[in-house]
């Protein structure tokens, strides 16, 4: 019975269906629950953005996980984005102790530390703003921090407009699959660094607004045919900046992963996926190089991976989506 629970959670899991991870494991009395349905109910809580709650549960079976790089993992995730760093660094020093080779255990810590160098550089901006005078050591954060910013180029400035505001569809689907809280500059400059390449700038801007979803027009159209006969493409949905869902730039379905696993030309970020495994859309990279505005291309896995260019950027593939009533039924 126990084997039958626990698969089926792994595969809630996958189908990012967390709430039903969450009402069947509540479902089960308090001191019937072990280490691994309390792990599974955590798990589950961190990824409805519950972080208050997973470590409620986590911290129940504290003794248990003490030597497991998982359970640390787990509730250092929740207290990082309960904005509890001093937590977050202990778990996520532990787990690098536990297993040294959890790159994304490193990950968090280097957020960590770019989220604590950023709240002293804007410490010592107040005090500089009150007339306080700043320890050394706070200026020596906030020239490292400005200097590092100088070396990554200034970005344009973007105004996403009004024509945006119906831009999303968020059904609740779309919470449970793409939807994250908006990006911090570290955590930008993290998953830049993740991705090996520098994301465009509507991109970002687009992204702090509203952090991935579905949109309300999801169809592209085609200029030529490609497998099947197809005149137009449809997407599922926008990637967030961020790693927490699966359905983000750096989650389990993210760039990197669909590109390696699905045998991709890995010269550029695939931002959003589609309904099928025919092909994918991507930022091509190649034309402009990585400080310049890379254009959006499909890549046809059934015609030989053959890359069919949509648009000169970002900005144009989104102001180019249309609803699918365009195309009767949509693919």
């Amino acid at each position: 019975m126990q084997d039958e629970l626990l698969a089926k959670l792994d595969r809630w899991h996958e189908e990012d269906q967390f709430d039903e991870i969450v009402e069947a494991i509540t479902e089960i009395p308090d001191e019937d629950r072990d280490y691994m349905l309390v792990s599974h109910l955590g798990r589950a809580l961190n990824n409805l953005e519950r972080y208050e709650e997973a470590v409620e549960q986590f911290l129940t079976v504290a003794e248990e996980g003490k030597d497991d790089p998982l359970w640390h993992y787990r509730i250092g995730t929740s207290y990082y984005y309960l904005d509890q760093y001093d937590d977050a660094r202990r778990e996520f020093e532990i787990v690098n102790q536990l297993d040294p080779e959890d790159e994304d255990a490193l990950e968090f810590l280097e957020w960590i530390e770019s989220k604590t160098a950023q709240d002293s550089i804007e410490e010592s901006e107040e005090h500089e703003e009150s007339g306080a005078e700043p320890n050394a050591e706070s200026n020596a954060e906030s020239n490292t921090e400005k200097n590092a910013k100088a070396d990554a180029g200034p970005r344009p400035e973007i105004n996403v407009d009004s024509d945006f505001v119906n831009f999303w569809d968020d059904s609740e689907e779309a919470f449970e699959k793409y939807i994250l809280n908006p990006p911090t500059d570290e955590q930008i400059a993290a998953v830049e660094e993740r991705l090996v390449f520098r994301l465009p700038a509507f991109y970002i801007h687009m992204m702090k607004l509203h952090n991935g979803g579905i949109p309300q027009n999801r169809c592209f159209p085609l200029k030529e045919t490609v497998s099947g006969g197809k005149d137009h493409i449809t997407i599922s949905g926008i990637l967030g900046i961020g790693r927490e869902k699966k359905h983000s730039l750096c989650g389990e379905s993210g760039s990197w992963p669909t590109i390696e696993n699905g045998g991709y030309p890995e010269f550029g970020v695939m931002f959003c996926d589609t309904p099928s495994e025919s092909g994918i859309v991507m930022l091509d990279y190649r034309p402009s190089g990585n400080d310049g505005e890379p254009e959006v291309v499909y890549v046809d896995k059934e015609n030989n991976y053959k890359v069919t260019k949509l648009a000169d950027n970002f900005e144009a593939f989104i102001r180019g989506l249309v609803h699918e009533n365009s195309y009767g039924a949509g693919e």
